[in-house]
């Protein structure tokens, strides 16, 4: 008898359905054969499967089973098929027909039979909207984040008897009901502010204009100076995500395995920050089975990098396709992935290896030599790439010492909201969500100068020597500046302040 369920395959960020069929006859010599495409963990679920069928107390029969994994040309990858693989087997041995064409079924078995999670369980649920099925039987694990898609019933099973029964009508499962909008708004705060930053207003205030416009941004100070302290809290000002942004930053999240029963949703802006020395597959994503690296996790979020130069340089040079195109795509010899990589890169760095070059109170101790290897670590094009570049002074005493807190984040996100709100208004119906993604069109159309602020333009294009790129990243930087302001224009002190937020390279790198 022939019997089949539906299942997925996850391939990138996505998950592809699988029709798993089972033929079971009679043959001489007992076995379990799976064919179409499977991967070591996959061909490695027939010990799994028949070991929890024997504690299920499900037949197993005396035959050969062979396993049909379709489309044959998908390659299937992980142990999340063995739960549809052994209810499969066992309706094809007891010859019963399950009835389950509008249910996608996907599990890891342990050897007692217990359901064990599995990653991508979000991505699966969109897939079997997107194909009609209207039930998903998921480990219980695993069912807060099935059950974020609308549309659909999400069942959860603590074991593959608990599954068999259930499949059968002979025991009745509710549905996991899951108040999506309630969880969004109780989840969504933060546990630090940006009032418990002493001082440091102008990097606020840097910081502010990167949020409203989604500009990229590089603090170079000595150690000690609240580098870290401030990107850390920078998720606490940027608009709060729309559930949109929140399942496609979860949808990457439940693909690298991150969920659980209390983290099912991403309710916050995602805020990476890798160790230097993370690999290029690390920060990229790659690797034998492809899969997200730090610029996709920190996607709708922020990837912060503290002490930049000691990042291998060309694992810095690789997230140039995601800072312009806010993707990553990568290729292999049997095809090519896309992850998206939509994120606010911010860096941090010391002046020199020691940290102290230019303190007034510390003396550096570093060679000219060191200093220009130090600095020559990060190429000009990635320079060029971040939009502001702030110096991060040491903090003085009197500053430290105050009892009175800075400004709240409730109130700079106000600010930053409002700007995005005019930014979304200006690019309705285009690509572009923010004034960093404007094209030379957009540029060319929403940043016009008057006399003296091209005045202004020119004479630091001439003097400091800004490359072209930069110029039109001091026209985007302006742009933001006028909407912080309820400005319509560009005033030349716009224009004034982004070509301050661009010397820094020039003074300290060159």
């Amino acid at each position: 008898m022939i019997t089949r369920l539906f299942s997925a395959a996850l391939r990138g960020v996505d998950a592809h359905e699988v029709e798993v069929e089972v033929n079971a006859r009679d043959s001489d010599k007992p076995q379990t054969l799976i064919v179409g495409l499977p991967d070591a963990a996959v061909r490695e679920s027939s010990q799994r499967v028949l070991s929890a069928m024997a504690a299920s107390s499900l037949s197993l029969g005396l035959g050969t089973k062979t396993v049909n994994l379709a489309p044959a040309d998908l390659k299937k990858e992980g142990p999340s098929f063995d739960l549809p693989i052994a209810l499969a087997m066992a309706a094809a041995c007891e010859e019963v027909r399950l009835g389950a064409d509008d249910c996608m079924v996907t599990g890891e078995l342990g050897l007692d039979g217990t359901v064990r999670p599995v990653k991508g369980v979000l991505a699966i649920a969109i897939e079997a909207k997107r194909r009609g099925r209207r039930r998903v039987i998921v480990p219980e694990a695993n069912m807060a984040e099935a059950a974020i898609i609308d549309g659909i019933q999400v069942f959860g099973v603590k074991s593959l008897h608990q599954a068999w029964k259930f499949l059968i009508g002979e025991e009745a499962l509710a549905p996991y009901r899951f108040d999506r909008k309630a969880f969004f708004d109780s989840k969504r705060q933060y546990e630090v502010d940006f009032d418990e930053v002493k001082g440091q207003h102008h990097v606020k205030r840097a910081l502010e204009v990167a949020v409203a416009g989604g500009h990229n941004l590089l603090m170079v100070g000595p150690p000690g100076t609240g580098k870290s302290m401030l990107a850390k809290r920078l998720p606490t000002i940027m608009p709060d995500m729309s559930e949109e942004e929140a399942i496609e930053a979860t949808k990457i999240h439940s693909i690298t395995g991150m969920l659980d029963l209390q983290r099912a949703f991403l309710t916050t802006r995602p805020f990476r920050s890798p160790h230097h020395t993370i690999s290029d597959a690390g920060l990229l994503g790659g690797g034998t089975n492809p899969g997200p690296g730090e610029v996709s996790l920190a996607h709708h979020g922020v990837l912060f990098l503290d002490e930049l130069p000691e990042f291998r340089r060309s694992t810095l040079e690789v997230m140039r396709q995601p800072l312009e195109d806010g993707q990553v795509t990568i290729a292999r010899a049997a095809g090519s992935l896309t992850f998206p990589a939509r994120f606010m890169l911010v860096a941090a760095l010391n002046p020199c290896p020691c940290g102290y070059y230019g303190d007034s109170k510390r003396e550096c101790r570093c060679s000219p030599g060191q200093i220009e290897r130090y600095r020559q670590r990060i190429s000009g094009p990635l320079l060029d790439r971040i939009d502001l570049h702030v110096e991060v002074p040491v903090v003085e005493y009197r500053e430290l010492a105050t009892a009175s807190s800075g400004e709240k984040s409730e109130r700079i996100r106000e600010r930053v909201m409002h700007a995005r709100q005019v930014q979304r208004e200006r690019f309705a119906g285009t690509s572009a969500p923010t004034n960093s993604a404007m094209g030379a069109r957009q540029v060319k159309a929403h940043c016009p100068l008057d006399a003296e602020s091209l005045s202004y333009l020119e004479h630091a294009m001439e003097q400091l020597n800004f490359s072209a790129r930069a110029h039109d990243r001091i026209l985007k930087v302006a742009r933001t500046l006028a909407d912080l302001a309820g400005s319509e224009a560009i005033r030349p002190n716009d224009v004034l302040e982004a070509i301050q937020y661009r010397s820094l390279d020039r003074s300290l790198f060159q």
